[in-house]
């Protein structure tokens, strides 16, 4: 019988201990693999294949999908301006669902049986994986150990120690997700409704003081540079984050409602991804029309909440992907950005686009496109309706 498993591996506390109960208590044949959607850095790689190895892992693959991730995902919740709550930019739930498709992928080519992940029972991963698992190989046995189990970080530990493996338990206080589009920080501040995540439970120390200025370059809503130098989006992100990180910038406590029905709590930094997000709304907000705004924000709304419900192979995404990327033909320009610790501005912005050109009139001081008589007729006919409605009315 082909006992052959794929765990995603992240090398946390919870994939670490899957990667030992699976092999010792289930004696299945356990292959691990990492997608990389841009928080591993190429040493950081390289020692989370020592460490699935040194666990038990008969193989282990690093899946790079961090450009996949940016043009298929974080592209869109840029032209969208998404916030989850106003608040988080979908940090870790948009990752998601690419890494569940890099990792079903991989378990099809090497011929698993099983796929394992280590989510828990009270969570949104646990439906993301298990969805894109079963809508794209149904015929492969989904096995999730912490969630059956029901077990907790402190005995995931304790069972590790038992089995000899010296984890670095310092660092199990945290749960920690990083990825290109933002970092997710969760711990016991997080389980309650009052709590505040100590500067220690940050990746990013706040190490910056004083004042620092940016532009930040956009082509047809994409970010591609920085101060004048040229980039790609990708590298865009990474200088941003490097820039603005330290000083503390993008530091947050999202809530908000669970996949399955409960109410969650989770701190996350994500310097690049406010600072990118609020500077593309700010740029849209000159290029566009007032109904391009308004429709594309109603549309990027659903988008969000779809993406973070599991919604992702829905084909309504790719109808939204299309009526977003169509608006982001004129959203080009650049963006001035200051930052201080904790803080950041945007303090203007330039574009051959902007329709708040002083040719058309300057707001409050002189139109140069009507009359006064012209408003006066315009106000008339507008306000007829009303007229009508409070002279049959005249009671109320």
């Amino acid at each position: 019988m082909n006992n052959k498993v794929l765990l995603g591996f992240s090398g946390g506390l919870d994939t670490s201990f899957c990667v030992k109960y699976l092999k010792n208590e289930k004696q299945m044949e356990v292959h691990t693999a990492l997608v990389n959607t841009g928080g591993f850095t190429e040493d950081e790689l390289a020692e989370m294949e020592k460490k699935a190895i040194a666990l038990g892992s008969k193989s282990h693959v690093n899946l790079e999908e961090t450009e996949n991730f940016y043009n298929k995902g974080i592209k869109y919740l840029i032209f969208g301006n998404i916030l989850k709550n106003a608040t988080y930019p979908l940090s870790v739930s948009a990752e998601r669902a690419f890494q569940g498709i890099a990792l079903i992928e991989y378990a099809k080519k090497i011929g698993a049986n099983y796929i394992a992940h280590g989510s828990t029972g009270a969570g949104n991963d646990q439906v993301r994986f298990d969805l894109i698992f079963q809508v794209l190989a149904p015929n492969i046995e989904i096995i999730t150990p912490i969630r059956d189990l029901k077990i907790s970080r402190q005995e995931e530990i304790d069972y590790l120690k038992k089995h000899g493996y010296d984890f670095p338990w310092s660092k199990a206080k945290y749960s920690i997700n990083q990825g290109l589009w933002g970092t997710s920080v969760g711990g016991v501040e997080t389980l309650t409704s009052k709590g505040e995540l100590p500067e220690e439970a940050y990746p990013t120390p706040c190490s910056k003081q004083g004042s620092e200025r940016l532009s930040i370059l956009f082509e047809k809503g994409e970010p591609v540079g920085i101060n004048g130098k040229k980039m790609s989006p990708v590298e865009t992100i990474r200088m941003l984050n490097t820039m603005a990180g330290p000083y503390g910038i993008g530091r947050e406590v999202h809530v908000g409602d669970t996949i399955v029905g409960i109410k969650g709590r989770v701190g996350f930094e994500a310097a690049a991804p406010l600072i990118l997000i609020k500077a593309h709304h700010l740029l849209e907000k000159h290029v566009l029309t007032k109904w391009q705004q308004y429709w594309k924000e109603m549309l990027a709304n659903w988008y969000g909440m779809l993406l973070h419900e599991a919604q992702y192979l829905d084909p309504v995404m790719r109808n939204i992907e299309i009526f977003m990327e169509s608006t982001q033909t004129c959203v080009t320009g650049s963006v001035d950005v200051k930052l201080q610790p904790y803080h950041f501005s945007l303090t203007g912005c330039e574009s051959k686009y902007d329709l708040m050109s002083s040719k058309f009139g300057d707001y409050g001081e002189m139109n140069k496109t009507f009359t006064g008589d012209d408003v006066k007729g315009f106000t008339t006919i507008l306000g007829n309706q009303m007229k009508l409605y409070f002279a049959t009315h005249e009671k109320n």
